[in-house]
């Protein structure tokens, strides 16, 4: 990982990225302090800081305690081992290119992301490979389960990943009784569900699934509370911008960078699309700008919105109710109808003639009020049918009144 020191004429903001300070890193390539020590002496006008694990106390374990918990699994394992891993987390890669080597296993990488990134990987020089260890998934069926790793991606549950198509037994690899599978990464905030979704599919097939939950298997990549305070008074920042996390984590950031000296005026929370200003050494939230997520149906991009969104859950969950209605457009007297139909809402066409009168007596009632115009209409419609389905039923399904005048 990498920090960015931007210099510009308003002043110098340094962005940390996601981080951690590992004091027995697996290639010994340390934190370098003393290039943020530079900064510091230069002047850090704002810090953009990694807050996820702003929460937890003390110090990130190193890198290198995963080792012997990793040899311990694949000691134990009788049959395949399935690794899910971050495809960019080149080290913990090669802690299991070590234990498979250890234990004379063979290496297969699995998902296109992880095959890319880890041929990048060994290409630079970043992944160390003894010949013949990795191998094509191609070539496996002629090893025996003992001897075989595959090391793919979803370990955070990720629908279309090779561990999740798994556990969904919609993949080329099948988990049989017997098979190891390590989830080698801790639970992103809001992962949470999809993640156990995935245990239970391995574990309802057989599989001996060994997680953060239940062994060591993944150390953070992110700083905690102690490495944060640490590294504030390094920097010395004199604005402070919390990055990367809930509110609870940016708030936790926060309170660490008050306590180091920033002031608490000096330290601003915001979220995407704040616009934020760094004006007189000061930084300061000034505006916002449209921001959020841009969704892609079928062939089109950023035409779906929040509101069509909304639509189909509630189309999903609750169904429809049609209601087809002809007036008089001189007395708003109705001339044909009500029709109504209902599709995925549980109710029986039949059903209805108890709401016919209720849409009769409200039509009559607009009619001697004057009110004729069809939205209208349309929108009294949906209140009577819409308080009627929530009293009789307790639901709520979508209503789509449809009036037309002769």
């Amino acid at each position: 990982a990498l920090a960015v020191a931007i210099r510009t004429p308003a002043g110098m903001a340094v962005a940390t990225g996601d981080f951690k300070m590992d004091q027995l890193p697996l290639d010994g390539r340390l934190t370098d302090l003393h290039a943020f020590a530079r900064l510091s002496e230069e002047g850090i006008d704002l810090l953009l800081s990694d807050s996820t694990n702003a929460e937890v106390p003390g110090f990130v374990p190193p890198e290198r305690d995963i080792s012997n918990v990793l040899r311990t699994v694949f000691a134990n394992a009788q049959k395949r081992i399935i690794v899910a891993s971050f495809a960019s987390h080149v080290h913990r890669i090669q802690q299991i290119l070590d234990a498979a080597h250890e234990y004379g296993r063979r290496v297969a990488f699995v998902g296109r992301s992880m095959v890319r990134n880890m041929g990048i990987a060994r290409d630079l020089g970043y992944l160390k490979v003894p010949a013949g260890l990795v191998v094509d998934v191609k070539t496996l069926d002629d090893l025996p389960d003992d001897e075989v790793v595959l090391v793919c991606t979803g370990s955070q549950g990720e629908p279309m990943a090779a561990l999740s198509r798994m556990a969904n037994r919609d993949h080329q690899i099948r988990i049989v009784p017997g098979d190891t599978v390590i989830l080698a990464s801790s639970l992103i905030p809001g992962n949470e569900n999809a993640v156990y979704r995935v245990i239970n599919g391995l574990t309802r097939w057989g599989a001996n699934v060994v997680h953060k939950g239940n062994a060591k298997v993944h150390v953070s990549g992110h700083a905690s509370a102690g490495e944060l305070l640490y590294f504030y008074n390094i920097c010395k920042p004199k604005n402070l911008m919390p990055v990367h996390g809930e509110w609870r984590h940016l708030r936790a950031n926060a309170e660490l960078g008050a306590l180091t000296g920033v002031p608490k005026d000096r330290i601003v929370i915001a979220e995407d699309g704040v616009v934020v200003d760094l004006i007189d050494g000061k930084a300061k939230i000034v505006g916002k700008v449209q921001a959020g997520y841009v969704y892609v149906d079928g062939l089109s991009v950023g035409d779906v919105t929040e509101t069509s969104l909304k639509d189909r859950r509630i189309l999903g969950d609750e169904g429809i109710i049609s209601v087809f209605i002809v007036v008089d457009s001189t007395t708003g007297k109705i001339v044909g109808g009500p029709h109504i139909q209902a599709r995925g809402s549980g109710i029986d066409d039949s059903a209805f003639t108890g709401v016919t009168p209720k849409i009769q007596e409200a039509l009559d009632k607009s009619a001697q009020d004057g009110v004729l115009e069809p939205h209208q209409l349309q929108q009294m419609v949906r209140r009577v049918v819409g308080k009627w389905v929530s009293d009789t039923y307790r639901r709520r399904p979508m209503i789509l009144p449809v009036v037309v005048e002769v």
